[in-house]
């Protein structure tokens, strides 16, 4: 276990992350692109990653189990339904189109390179710790879960 596991949650990860994007974009060439299409693609790339987490939020609600990021040994369901059918992190992939609107919006490609650092952050730091949490509290329900379902898409 490292001393990063569960102590930064996804909510600042996703800031960090768009400030470090937003940092690379003032000292990077922009890409050509038109204002309306800009603002079109950023409020839909947004508001799709948006309704990913609420749908997530939601569903944990539903199932009246923590919607906390950094206690995931105290979840008291394993939610399966809803957009968790499809994906087994929809709020973090919510957070990943937020993160691909907010590069477009600064018109920055190379801002998104941070995208897949962002990714495998999530991944060592939160996703696999939540995934040992769980498989411990669910055993082999969590374990068939997790066989049917991708972790991002």
């Amino acid at each position: 276990m490292s001393v990063l596991e569960l102590k930064i949650p996804p909510a600042l990860q996703l800031v960090i992350a768009a400030g470090v994007m937003w940092l690379i974009s003032l000292i990077t060439p922009d890409i050509a692109l038109s204002e309306d299409a800009r603002v079109l693609l950023y409020r839909l790339l947004t508001v799709f990653g948006g309704v990913m987490v609420l749908l997530g939020w939601w569903d944990f609600r539903k199932a009246r189990t923590t919607v906390d990021p950094t206690k995931p040994g105290k979840a008291s369901a394993l939610v399966v339904s809803g957009i968790y059918r499809l994906t087994r992190n929809p709020m973090y992939l919510g957070f990943l189109f937020m993160l691909a609107g907010w590069a477009v919006y600064l018109t920055s490609a190379v801002s998104l390179l941070v995208i897949p650092g962002f990714i495998a952050f999530m991944n060592r730091f939160q996703i696999e710790p939540e995934e040992r949490a769980l498989e411990e509290n669910f055993g082999i329900d969590y374990v068939e879960y997790r066989q049917r379902v991708r972790r991002w898409i």
